[in-house]
């Protein structure tokens, strides 16, 4: 059996938990919006055409904010398409993913239906093909409260009050190549600071958010990230991190352990970024959206320039299994690890396209496996991150050298008292035995659930015919010794949530 240990001790914590963290993501992609939040002829559908089965999962799973409408998608998307009567919008071709746009869901329904489930938007403007002029707009539109041009418009379409999308994205991904109106550096350092600046004209209370590295393997990175910044420091609040993954060759250890490989591309941006606060002088400190997360294959995606054109087509629907459900359980405890610098993080995308949520047009909608942890993360992981060092089990991987066989992080709610512990056992051999001291914490605690998500087959899946193949369960064991020690069994590649409660509640 592999072991660990580590103490928990209110005493060393690292930041509270920013509900942004449990973010998520809605791209005009596939059938991610259509038949994918949006579907008229559900039978649960709403008035404005949103499917009623699927807002359940969504509050099920937890998320506070969404960003959209892309993603790759923005970069050549006029916003004005999508609002005003929908007889009268225009059918596009999306450059993008090669699909048919229908502009039947723009930025009115999109943030309706978001402020009707009580989530946060994240908006994202089109640098790519456009600008300035149309960046100010779209926050007049959804911001100002009346009496110029661009609010009233918004309110001839039926939106009397202002919107008030606190947070927006400078465009996406704008170091790639693939990106409609890909730029240099320079070139979007400098658009990106002055659509901030023109945006915060508008409306001064808004957060905004510069374009890091699509991901840390671009040529560029680290460049992109210093260039960019020297740009827009005193514009922007955020940097994005995009990163997704999946195994590789068979290599399932390195996959287990992709945390690792999170772990270090936040703190390589997290150190660009202060040699350029340190460089200016300045006293801000740029914080991160992580806002493009997952476990995508990338490998069986054929590419967008291969793809036949088509409306609402399937596009990259990945079927996920107990091992890719442990590895977002992973990266969750990562991105919580990193919680004093990492504001935002949007797992990419929340419907149909590499999401926790499936659907069929007009039928059933799904958890896949990946939907527990992060619902689970997101309901019990609150109040603040605690400090964790792990001493115990390493095991060997080729892309991401040793690591630990436990992968954790722990948190403690003020209000409650309550202890959680998120734990991952990274090994496909053997069980781990986990022991967690209990330190300055007066009064005594007891176990209140251990709960485990795993299969004796690592590649279970939930489907449509049988949704509920792989969920969390509740198992016995894990107990507090009584001279503070937690002691638990983590099983081979299982996510585990550990709650801990204060002896005399």
């Amino acid at each position: 059996m592999h072991t660990a240990r580590f103490t928990i001790d209110p005493e060393f914590s690292i930041a509270d938990v920013d509900r942004r963290l449990y973010g998520s993501f809605v791209e005009h992609m596939g059938r991610c919006v259509y038949t994918g939040i949006h579907d008229p002829e559900h039978p649960t559908a709403d008035e404005a055409g949103f499917r009623g089965d699927v807002a359940g999962l969504v509050r099920e799973l937890g998320t506070g904010l969404v960003r959209y409408p892309g993603g790759n998608f923005v970069s050549g998307y006029h916003w004005e398409d999508g609002v005003g009567p929908l007889a009268e919008r225009p059918r596009r071709l999306d450059l993008a993913w090669r699909s048919i746009e229908t502009n039947q869901v723009g930025t009115n329904e999109f943030l309706g239906w978001a402020k009707g489930l009580g989530l946060e938007p994240m908006m994202a403007v089109n640098l790519g093909t456009r600008g300035i002029d149309a960046a100010r707009a779209l926050v007049e539109y959804c911001n100002h409260p009346g009496g110029t041009a661009w609010s009233d418009l918004r309110i001839k379409h039926g939106v009397a009050d202002p919107h008030g999308v606190k947070l927006w994205c400078l465009g996406n991904e704008m170091d790639g190549p693939w990106q409609t109106g890909h730029k240099t550096a320079t070139e979007y350092g400098r658009l990106a600071a002055e659509a901030g600046k023109a945006m915060r004209q508008v409306d001064p209370s808004i957060e905004l958010v510069a374009c890091g590295s699509s991901n840390s393997t671009m040529p560029t990175f680290g460049t992109w990230e210093r260039e960019v910044l020297e740009q827009t420091y005193d514009e922007v609040d955020y940097l994005s991190l995009h990163a997704y993954y999946e195994e590789l060759d068979g290599d399932r250890a390195s996959f287990l352990a992709s945390g690792a490989h999170m772990d270090r591309y936040i703190s390589d941006v997290v150190s660009t970024a202060d040699h350029v606060r340190a460089v200016r002088h300045a006293k801000k400190h740029i914080r991160l959206s992580f806002d493009e997360w997952n476990v995508w294959y990338a490998a069986r995606f054929p590419g967008e320039r291969n793809l036949e054109t088509a409306e609402t087509p399937r596009l990259i629907e990945d079927t996920y299994s107990v091992t890719d459900a442990v590895v977002v359980g992973s990266l969750l405890i990562t991105l919580l690890r990193h919680a004093d610098r990492v504001a935002v993080a949007c797992l990419a995308q929340l419907v149909n396209v590499i999401a926790p949520i499936r659907t069929e047009p007009g039928g059933a909608c799904w958890r896949q496996t990946i939907f527990h942890p992060f619902a689970q993360a997101a309901r019990f992981a609150t109040g603040r991150v605690l400090r964790t060092e792990i001493n115990g089990t390493r095991i060997h991987t080729d892309r991401h050298g040793d690591v630990t066989a436990l992968d954790a992080v722990v948190t403690h709610d003020e209000t409650d008292g309550s202890l959680t512990v998120l734990a991952v056992n990274r090994a496909q051999d053997r069980p781990l035995k986990l022991e967690a001291a209990l330190r300055g914490l007066p009064g005594g605690y007891r176990l209140e659930q251990h709960l485990v998500l795993t299969d004796d087959d690592h590649d279970a899946v939930n489907t449509e015919a049988e949704p509920n193949r792989v969920v969390p369960r509740l198992v016995a064991g894990a107990h507090v010794t009584p001279d503070g020690v937690l002691e638990a069994e983590l099983a081979p590649v299982s996510w585990n949530v550990v709650r801990l409660v204060r002896a005399d509640s």
